[in-house]
């Protein structure tokens, strides 16, 4: 069948509204009050609470589409099925269904005519192998078989296939995996268990059956409610369903390609993962900044930078036109425009950031350059002679080899790894790049050398950034719950002492303090910070009570509750309110997932360690409770 991918979306979420689900939007790329990971990786990132026991707004039973961003397999992006960016769609039990009715629903939306209709006979299912932790889930594969499944087209594999969690510790257990065979030429083996390492075999669909919980000693414990997280690649079922043979190929992509006026019918393979590259670096880009993160070098500031600098040095050896930046954000915008409002709403100031950061790096691109011919000369006899690549278009008509680069003399070694390394480190010049112009005059670099000085720089980012990797998913420890809620408090004196102006741009907890970025345009003065200490303290020292209540988001509004800037909430929303109930003032109305302390009692006295710039506009808090 032939499908949009709004129509997938729409299709998706109505399935599941049918089976008594609440839709729910997507939550930003910037998790909320969660310091385990620095971009929203999974649909179940923001669910963390409800999966652990905590009341959701939309009920026990919730649908959505997920916007993601996951770079652990950056080197994998541009091959035919990895991306930066993805959309999850994805269903939600908090201790309501299980197996049965999430795998018949499952099987229902694939199989059934009015919605997916794909046939069987190109399916086949996975399930956990079972070891010493917990066992093999024969009552997944039984709900399967009395499906029709044949028993040949299920395959029984170890924890590294069939078992999901997010981190290192939280909530996690077996999932049950979908398959769909996509070579045309070819039937579908029929011994799924011996074949599913063939990658035609391509995964669509995830069911995840949260039975346990993993505590930091690697324990695992049963939960107070069995949960379903489930989740179905966009791209890929999109692919799928087009008889597409890559996810670069969809309509995501479609006029992506045309703007940057590039067809990967006529280009080398090389050619074509750089463009991949680009488009799907840009396309990551353009949603991580309009969910108001800005390049900076650190945290996710850092991963953005890397990514549009990756993006644009790509598309200098592709030598794509002038203003082909700006083109592609453009068409990324209006691709998502329907599904996503806020990509064109916001795209003036994404365009500025984005435009920005093309214009600061090609500043250091330059003296990268000047570097390198200076390299060359102390390398090389061979001098400095080096030019860009041709467009892929004009290689037809240029002296180049198969992969079309300039032939050269025969190569020699000249440059180190180190040197390639110096280059990355101090002017962003990926190793793609240096190995091209190397290659231009003749010489070659040694790229052991080079991935050995680039692990051990990833060791010393590793141990600098250990405190926003070290858990799992968001840790609601006692120390945790009294953060969050002094962090509300935070937000309420900074908006009492610099005014209404102020509003939440992220946030990010751990058990040792609380950071908090909101809109301001000046540095606050030791006067401001002192005030915003003595308002939170006074409100602890007042003991006042925390009241949760699930409202409709309208009326939540108009009773004054507010949130992060710019963030789209359900129809439904938790709203945390501190109060004074002597006064009856409303010292704190938030929109808030928690979990928070009964009374600000517990919280503990509140400090200012640091307040300084984040970006344009935006001031940075770190605080600690005593």
């Amino acid at each position: 069948m032939k499908i949009t991918a709004q129509e997938l979306r729409v299709k998706y979420l109505n399935f599941f509204k049918s089976k008594g689900h609440t839709i729910i939007p997507s939550a930003s790329l910037v998790p909320e009050n969660d310091s385990s990971v620095l971009f929203t990786t999974a649909g179940m990132h923001p669910l963390v609470p409800y999966l652990l026991g905590q009341q959701h707004p939309g009920g026990r039973r919730v649908t959505n589409v997920q916007k993601c961003i996951r770079t652990g397999d950056i080197d994998e992006v541009g091959d035919d099925t990895h991306l930066t960016f993805f959309e999850m769609l994805g269903n939600w039990s908090f201790g309501d269904y299980f197996k049965e009715d999430a795998i018949k629903w499952s099987f229902g939306f694939l199989t059934s005519k009015e919605y997916l209709n794909l046939p069987l006979e190109r399916l086949a299912f996975s399930v956990f192998s079972g070891d010493n932790d917990a066992p093999r889930d024969e009552e997944a594969a039984g709900i399967w078989r009395s499906l029709g499944v044949p028993e040949s087209r299920i395959a029984y594999l170890p924890k590294d296939d069939n078992w999901w969690i997010a981190g290192n510790t939280g909530p996690c257990g077996p999932d049950t995996e979908m398959f769909y065979w996509i070579d045309d030429g070819t039937p579908a083996p029929e011994n799924f268990q011996d074949t599913h390492h063939d990658k035609r075999w391509v995964e669509i669909w995830n069911d995840v059956f949260m039975q346990f919980e993993k505590q930091a000693d690697g324990k695992l414990i049963p939960l107070k409610q069995q949960n379903v997280d489930t989740g179905m690649g966009l791209d890929r079922t999109l692919a799928v369903l087009n008889g597409q043979s890559s996810v670069y190929d969809t309509e995501l992509f479609s006029e992506m390609w045309e703007v940057i006026e590039l067809d990967q019918q006529i280009m080398t393979n090389d050619e074509v993962r750089k463009a991949r590259i680009v488009l799907d670096h840009i396309r990551a880009a353009v949603f991580i900044v309009t969910d108001g993160v800005e390049p900076s070098n650190k945290d996710r500031g850092y991963v953005l930078r890397r990514l549009l600098r990756r993006a644009m040095v790509m598309g200098r050896l592709l030598n794509l036109k002038h203003h082909w930046l700006e083109s592609l954000m453009g068409k990324v915008a209006a691709t998502y425009v329907q599904a996503y409002p806020p990509v064109v709403e916001k795209s003036e100031n994404t365009f500025k950031v984005i435009l920005a950061e093309q214009q600061k790096f090609e500043k250091t691109l330059e003296k990268g350059l000047k570097e390198f011919e200076k390299l060359i000369k102390n390398h090389s006899d061979v001098g400095a002679s080096f030019s860009r690549p041709p467009y892929p278009s004009e290689q037809r008509h240029n002296p180049l080899d198969e992969a079309g680069r300039l032939k050269a003399a025969p190569a020699i070694m000249g440059l180190t790894g180190k040197d390639a390394f110096d280059l990355y480190q101090t002017y962003g010049f990926p190793w793609e790049l240096t190995k091209e112009l190397a290659e231009q005059t003749g010489q070659q670099i040694d790229k052991t050398e080079f991935e050995e000085e680039f692990k051990k720089h990833q060791e010393l980012s590793r141990t600098a950034s250990a405190g926003q990797f070290k858990g799992g998913l968001a840790s609601h420890s006692e120390k945790i719950v009294r953060y969050h809620t002094a962090t509300h408090l935070m937000n309420a004196a900074l908006r009492k002492v610099l005014g209404d102006h102020v509003w939440q741009k992220g946030s990010n907890i751990t058990e040792e303090r609380t950071r908090f970025d909101f809109t301001h345009d000046k540095k606050m003065t030791p006067e401001e910070i002192y005030q915003v200490e003595v308002a939170v303290n006074d409100w602890i020292a007042r003991d006042l009570p925390v009241k949760k209540d699930i409202l409709p988001l309208e009326e939540a509004r108009k009773l004054g509750a507010i949130g992060v800037f710019g963030a789209k909430y359900p129809d439904q929303v938790s709203v945390y309110t501190i109060s004074d109930p002597k006064t009856s003032e409303i010292i704190s109305r938030e929109f808030c997932g928690g979990p928070h302390v009964e009374h600000t009692g517990t919280i503990g006295k509140f400090k200012i360690q640091k307040e300084e710039a984040s970006s344009a506009g935006v001031r940075r808090i770190k605080a600690i409770i005593e």
